[in-house]
């Protein structure tokens, strides 16, 4: 069966285990991340949304990733966190567009993705004010960050990255970890330093 037109837009949160700034895009994915391996945690709020005739407004998703060398060499483990309060038909939608095989953004990177590693069912919850955010998804994840201003002291917004080819956004704020927790899928990764890397935007998918 045909997988129907989809779309979803809302916004885009993630960390990652890379030392703020993330090398690996500026590297064009050909340099190790800081620390040799990378766990990544991305969560979108679906603010608006629709997999054919279907709605999937209010709704949220976490793609939690491991990387274990320098990322353009692929192999990496991929899963999903999906709203527990999607319906089963809700759910399969979500996955097929997280996962990239429903078309869109992340079908960019299925030939790096080695090995799905499922998707479980969570409460999820986003909390944004200003800068500050968080995303915490029962006990596997919760993730919180702040983002960075520049020099200027006037600065009332963030710095940005842009032209980044990222599938979540091609434009996004650079922030700063606060914490990092992730316990799924078989990922385990913890992290508090307030060393690592954070990155957030409004994102918009459709499917090709």
């Amino acid at each position: 069966m045909a997988t129907p037109s989809w779309q979803v837009s809302g916004q885009y949160y993630e960390t990652c285990s890379c030392d703020f700034v993330c090398p690996c895009l500026p590297g064009g994915m050909a340099v190790d991340p800081s620390n040799g391996s990378c766990t990544f945690a991305m969560g979108f709020q679906i603010e608006r949304g629709k997999y054919g005739s279907m709605s999937l407004d209010g709704l949220g998703f976490i793609i939690l990733g491991y990387t274990p060398e320098a990322m353009g060499k692929g192999n990496w483990s991929v899963g999903v966190i999906a709203d527990e309060r999607a319906s089963a038909e809700q759910r399969d939608a979500i996955t097929t567009i997280a996962s990239g095989s429903a078309g869109g953004p992340m079908a960019a990177l299925s030939g790096l993705v080695g090995k799905f590693l499922g998707v479980e069912s969570a409460s999820i919850v986003f909390d944004r004010d200003d800068l500050r955010w968080s995303v915490k998804a029962s006990q596997f994840v919760d993730m919180a960050a702040e983002g960075v201003k520049g020099l200027n002291p006037n600065a009332t917004e963030p710095l940005y990255f842009e032209n980044t080819g990222h599938p979540a956004a091609d434009r996004f704020a650079l922030a700063r970890a606060v914490k990092s927790h992730v316990n799924a899928l078989g990922l385990s990764w913890d992290d508090a330093s307030g060393k690592n890397n954070g990155q957030y935007a409004p994102f918009s998918w459709v499917s090709a």
